[in-house]
């Protein structure tokens, strides 16, 4: 390590430490002078003394290899120097002892400390996770305030399925015709479960209508079927048809895009053909989810969301998506490449992404207009799908909703697209 690399670990460090001093200082701000805890001063300096103390590791290791007693030496009586001296001030002043700042003190410590021993990105990233957290104490405080028991266990769940159960779930497929993923089903039910989760989490902060559209939005970037298949199956349990059924569209709307920008990526030749089709349906999509999102926030105004998700009826679902998914499979090695727009259609009844996929990476022994026609058809099946998973499973005003949108939208592109082929 040379000497102007040493001196820009240093002075990270110090940045480090100011950055955090500058939340600490802006917390105190009104506590007169001589009063205040620790502020940007202080903390500049914990910055830097984690990253002399990491020198001083560094000149007294033997085999270039840091053995961390100077380290560890340090940081204890940091520690427990900052806590006395927190306690002491907190116990004079007649408040309620708080160990952010002293666990504040001791990361701004380790973070210099890893400035100059270590990755400096590392380093930086932590120093602006620490900034993140300090300064939303009051957005943590509000939320645990409104924290809901069905809330907190639908977290535990949703933690414990993918840190626990997926690890530890084989990825290769079983079964024929390709097979089926244990880990990539249980991903779908995390998919689903997610998705549910967060439509609830948004209705709860933006309101019925407004928080659907907002989580079919975001839902629709990952999985438009997904949020379709679930919204339908909430529709029959909450009255929020007409909310959940702008969440399903505003999802569809988002896919749609999505779509766009994989063709415009992956095959630009069959652009001119598609993106005006596919934009035309995106709008109208959009302005319908719109329209129904204004409706059902005066029809639903004041209605609590219910519990963010069951996950039996998350596992039925994904298995339905599984399952179709898995004919789509069997078919497509059936039919082979000759059955090219039957495999699309068949794809479209799960998802469009394997289907434009596919087709894109065939065009160099596709016509520009077969390409098109086949993603168009996989996007054509994937709309009325997810119309026909609504009538299955939702309510009939949702279901009502989706197909008109989905008709609607259909038109909108047939006409667009024939109109530039």
């Amino acid at each position: 390590m040379g000497d102007i690399e040493l001196f820009q670990r240093l002075a990270l460090a110090i940045a480090i430490g100011a950055v955090v001093g500058v939340e600490r200082h802006w917390r105190e701000r009104d506590i007169p002078l001589g009063q205040r805890t620790a502020g940007i001063r202080t903390f500049a300096l914990m910055g830097l003394f984690g990253g002399i103390a990491a020198l001083i590791e560094r000149e007294l290791a033997s085999d270039g290899r840091p053995a961390g007693i100077v380290l560890a030496t340090f940081f204890a009586v940091l520690t427990s120097a900052v806590t006395l001296l927190r306690y002491r001030e907190t116990a004079e002043r007649g408040g309620v002892f708080s160990v952010t700042s002293v666990v504040a003190v001791m990361l701004t410590y380790a973070l210099g400390a890893v400035a100059v021993l270590g990755n400096v990105q590392i380093a930086s990233s932590g120093g602006v996770v620490l900034l993140t957290v300090l300064a939303s104490r009051e957005f943590f405080h509000k939320a645990m305030r409104k924290l809901r028991w069905a809330e907190l266990r639908s977290a535990v769940i949703l933690l414990a399925l993918t840190f626990v159960l997926l690890p530890i779930l084989p990825s290769e497929p079983i079964g024929p015709y390709g097979g089926i993923s244990p880990a990539r089903t249980l991903m779908l039910v995390i998919l689903l479960a997610s998705i549910s989760f967060g439509g609830y989490i948004a209705v709860r902060m933006l309101g019925s209508a407004r928080g659907e559209v907002a989580a079919g939005a975001v839902g629709g970037i990952v999985a438009a079927t997904a949020v379709a298949v679930n919204n339908a199956r909430r529709s029959k349990l909450e009255d929020a048809d007409t909310a959940l059924a702008a969440g399903a569209i505003a999802s569809s709307a988002v896919a749609l895009v999505r779509t766009g920008v994989l063709v415009a990526t992956l095959a630009p030749v069959i652009v001119p053909l598609l993106i005006p089709a596919l934009g035309g349906a995106a709008l109208v999509m959009a302005a319908y989810a719109a329209l129904l999102a204004r409706k059902g926030e005066q029809d639903h105004a004041g209605k609590a969301p219910k519990n963010p998700f069951e996950l039996d009826s998350v596992i039925k679902m994904a298995l339905l998506l599984v399952a179709i998914t898995f004919f789509a499979k069997a078919a497509s090695q059936m039919f082979g490449d000759a059955g090219l727009f039957i495999v699309s259609a068949l794809s479209g009844l799960a998802d469009v992404d394997a289907a434009t996929v596919t087709v894109t990476g065939m065009m160099d022994r596709l016509s520009p207009a077969t390409g098109a026609e086949a993603i168009g058809l996989a996007m054509l099946t994937n709309m009325i799908a997810k119309a026909v998973y609504g009538s299955l499973l939702g309510s009939r005003r949702f279901s009502l909703h989706v197909w008109i949108a989905s008709l609607a939208a259909t038109a909108v592109a047939a006409t667009l697209y024939f109109a530039m082929a």
